[in-house]
């Protein structure tokens, strides 16, 4: 019995574990698209194929199984490379399925003719073209091997003549699931035993190689008797029932999880690969553990490596550590982990005389939601108030483009981990710069009856970009964000949807946004001059922030020094 290519696409990638697609109908893509129809695979129609990117990323990166986007010739399959690009650089196994101009144009600059190879080479870990019909179930296969195995993005790129062309019968070539075991040799565990042995101030600082390694740290934090600081990447997998946790580290972390990795004398670095070299101790013995040898020392010099599973290098190591008894060094840090703690929440209060606090409409939404809420935010403030505000209870999960930093992603990502999970809650914590620029998506969630709940952080600005030029001394310069009232523009397409302008209303509206049935938007205006702090402000901020406040007040622009000076001193 005959096939097209494009079924044997289809259901390959559906043995493989696809069973949602993101994409844009259109031309070329039409063999692939009537071949999934006939399938088990859901089409998720987007309005946008970076949207798609996005959702599909989401998707894969919270099921830890294979979703799949595509899009038509030329300009479809560009817009996947902003969403595709996120998608990579979080690890999310997804295959692109590029559709592409019939093979006897390419090369001769045919109308919507585009490289794939060399655009999708630098995002992806498999990107080939199908040939022949013949090809089809093997290259396909391979791209799904090379997304679950590797953790990120194949392009699978075929002309449309070749997709719907028929073959009878092919080899049964087939996608392959491997649960390798990784551990350093006895030598290195001895090694590594031996330096935190020794060690008197140890602090751990874990990544997200620590997934799934939860109670493996913490029962060596107990033998230690050391406080571990996390990534952003990692709050999900650490923080929750963590008695030695001081919380992160970085620019959006807190002054606990900084003067743990600052004061200690053993730092042991597990599936981190946090890029600011500022936060790594000067004079400290560090040991790093990760799976991925390329990434040992490449952030900072290391003085012990090894390649390893966390979880099961971590289960050969715990019988060669000897129990601490003295908690001198855990005990300071805990204290400073309650300090930054409060300090933190000093803003996350209700006041009607002003524009509501971000960290309180975090902490609010934080306390409505269910515990195993799936939370989006945009990059940007947004994703600070969602790490910094909204506490991991072990059974929530947060998708944020950390890595990427793309603005733009809460609202998309929402709709793939809805379309993946539609029994959890999926909250979407979006800037108004954000959810401006994929605005037209909100039609995906109506026509593909994806109930995701979506929050606005209206502050009529880029507020992270102004505070980083205020920070540089420079006057803000367009940044300034003409908005629309969103709840009526979301009202318009068919959410339920509200606008919050006062701290009285926000606990009730917020209720009532996450009971409502269908897809939902809550509009919050926020304070414009609300200070993102880092755990440690250098004096070159300072002097920064200072020349901005002397241009402002020249420039004509006092009233907006005062917000800046009176959100820092209160």
């Amino acid at each position: 019995m005959s096939h097209t290519v494009a079924e044997i696409i289809v259901e390959t990638l559906h043995e493989a574990g696809v069973r949602r697609c993101y994409g844009v109908a259109g031309d070329t893509l039409n063999y692939v698209t009537d071949a999934i129809r006939r399938s088990d695979i859901r089409w998720i129609h987007v309005r946008h194929e970076e949207a798609g990117g996005f959702a599909a990323g989401a998707d894969a990166l919270l099921t830890g199984e294979l979703a799949a986007c595509a899009g038509s010739c030329g300009p479809g399959g560009l817009h996947f490379i902003n969403g595709l690009f996120e998608s990579h650089r979080n690890r999310a196994p997804v295959v692109l399925i590029a559709s592409q101009i019939v093979r006897d144009e390419l090369g001769f600059d045919f109308p919507q003719e585009v490289d794939f190879k060399a655009v999708y080479s630098s995002c992806s870990v498999f990107c080939e073209e199908i040939r022949t019909p013949e090809q089809a179930r093997r290259m396909t296969a391979m791209a799904a091997q090379a997304a679950l195995t590797k953790q990120g993005v194949a392009v699978l790129i075929v002309p449309v003549d070749v997709s719907q062309a028929k073959v009878t019968d092919t080899p049964a070539f087939a996608v392959h699931r491997t649960r390798p075991r990784t551990r350093p040799s006895e030598a290195e565990l001895a090694r590594i035993a031996e330096a935190l042995n020794g060690g008197r101030r140890i602090a751990i600082y874990g990544g997200s190689g620590c997934e799934g390694a939860h109670d493996y740290v913490v029962a060596l934090a107990e033998q230690l008797n050391a406080p571990v600081a996390h990534t952003s990447r990692a709050k999900d997998f650490l923080e929750h029932g963590n008695p030695h946790n001081v919380g992160m580290t970085g620019v959006f972390g807190s002054e606990a999880g900084y003067h743990a990795l600052m004061t200690c004398d053993t730092l042991l670095l597990l599936g981190c690969d946090f890029a600011w070299r500022q936060y790594y101790p000067s004079d400290a013995t560090i040991i790093q553990i990760d799976i991925d040898g390329s990434h040992l020392g490449r952030r900072h010099p290391v003085d012990i490596a090894a390649a390893g599973d966390i979880a099961d290098t971590l289960d050969a190591l715990l019988p060669l550590i000897v129990k601490r008894d003295d908690r001198s060094f855990l005990d300071d840090c805990l204290g400073h982990h309650d300090k930054a703690v409060a300090a933190q929440r000093k803003h996350s209060v209700a006041d009607d005389d002003r524009p509501i606090h971000p960290q309180y409409l975090t902490e609010t939404i934080a306390a409505a939601a269910r515990a195993d809420a799936i939370y989006t935010a945009d990059c940007g403030s947004p994703m600070v108030w969602c790490l910094r505000h909204v506490p991991s209870t072990g059974r929530n999960r947060r998708v944020i483009s950390l890595t990427h930093g793309t603005m733009a992603n809460a609202m998309p990502q929402a709709l793939g981990a809805k379309a993946a999970f539609p029994d959890r809650q999926v909250i979407s914590l979006s800037g108004d710069g954000g959810i401006a620029m994929l605005l037209g998506d909100l039609l995906t969630a109506v026509q593909e009856k994806l109930a995701i709940k979506v929050c606005v952080f209206n502050n009529s600005s880029l507020g992270f970009v102004e505070l980083e030029q205020k920070v540089d001394g420079l006057l803000d310069a367009y940044t300034n964000l003409v908005n629309p009232d969103f709840a009526r523009v979301a009202e318009a397409i068919g959410f339920h949807a509200r606008r919050v302008e006062r701290s009285g209303e926000l606990a009730g509206a917020v209720r009532e946004w996450l009971d409502a049935p269908g897809p939902a938007l809550l509009d919050v205006v926020t304070d414009r001059f609300e200070l993102v702090m880092p755990p440690k402000v250098e004096a070159s901020q300072i002097f920064g922030t200072a020349l901005y406040s002397a241009k402002a007040v020249l420039s004509g622009r006092a009233a907006d020094v005062v917000g800046l000076v009176r959100n820092a001193i209160d």
